[in-house]
């Protein structure tokens, strides 16, 4: 990049550019199956071979996979003081993406927990998250910019230090023929955020670790990006690393879930409506 007010690039030179690819190596764990002789610790009752997708992600990077309906995805944060940044996709029509303010206000709920439907933007059912033990989840206030990570902490840029969520989205998404303008401002796990009395948002400070279970409910597309939540304010980059495991799974007949309320029964409904559509 280059012009006036331009930021400084750490790839302007071969052997920059080398030792940048070089630093890469060892980051973000490889996207494999868990064989069955492998010591990291997995989900109780989940058999190593049924294992699709196990990664870990530290602060500044991004994760992405296509998963099947029907498997449920394990986002576990590891320190207790992280943020993940959340956006799904409907594999088969990627038009369809996920819509955080529906997921709001068709739900009466502004706080995702255990039983909330993680809705799109056509009301069907992306995912369920079906377990919680964090509470700590924020739908609110969207992801990081290059604007404002560089006013923060200096150089926001993707090959900064301190990379911001979208464009590290934007690389997730381009995985899957998507880009900028398919994002949307997704939903921030393991940063809890309230609404207080004047109306401000509150972030609250690091808890413990914890993780939330969620259940594809459509072939989904899964990207996510380990930055700060737009409203830590501290100096330091600091995002602690987050684990996603993911496997097939039976799904529960009756399903505990599907009529907690009359919302979420309707979403579901329009999803077997989506579904009976793909099948012919």
């Amino acid at each position: 990049m280059s012009g006036e007010g331009a930021e400084p690039s750490a790839t302007n030179t071969l052997e920059q550019a080398r030792a940048h690819a070089r630093s890469q190596q060892g980051l973000v764990e490889p996207r494999v199956a868990v064989p069955s002789s492998s010591a990291r610790q997995l989900p109780d009752g989940v058999a190593p071979a049924d294992v699709i997708w196990d990664e870990t992600v530290g602060a500044g990077r991004y994760v992405e996979r296509r998963l099947p309906r029907g498997s449920l995805l394990r986002v576990a944060d590891l320190t207790g003081d992280t943020c993940l940044n959340l956006q799904l996709f409907n594999a088969h029509q990627p038009t369809e993406r996920l819509n955080p303010a529906d997921t709001v206000k068709v739900q009466w709920q502004a706080y995702p927990g255990a039983g909330a439907t993680l809705l799109s933007d056509l009301g069907r059912v992306l995912m369920t998250i079906v377990e919680d033990t964090s509470g700590r989840h924020d739908a609110l206030c969207g992801h990081t910019n290059r604007r404002a990570n560089t006013a923060r902490y200096g150089h926001g840029g993707i090959h900064g230090s301190a990379p911001n969520a979208r464009d590290l989205l934007a690389l997730a998404a381009a995985r899957h023929d998507l880009g900028h303008r398919d994002l949307t401002s997704g939903i921030n796990l393991f940063a809890g955020v309230r609404v207080a009395a004047d109306g401000s948002l509150e972030l609250s400070g690091p808890g413990k670790a914890g993780y939330v279970d969620l259940r594809a409910e459509l072939d989904v597309v899964v990207l996510g990006a380990c930055a700060p939540h737009p409203l830590d304010e501290r100096t330091r980059y600091t995002a602690g690393d987050v684990r996603l495991t993911a496997w097939r799974a039976t799904r529960p007949d009756p399903d505990p879930f599907r009529a907690t309320s009359p919302e979420r029964e309707r979403a579901f409904l329009n999803t077997d409506e989506h579904l009976l559509g793909l099948a012919r």
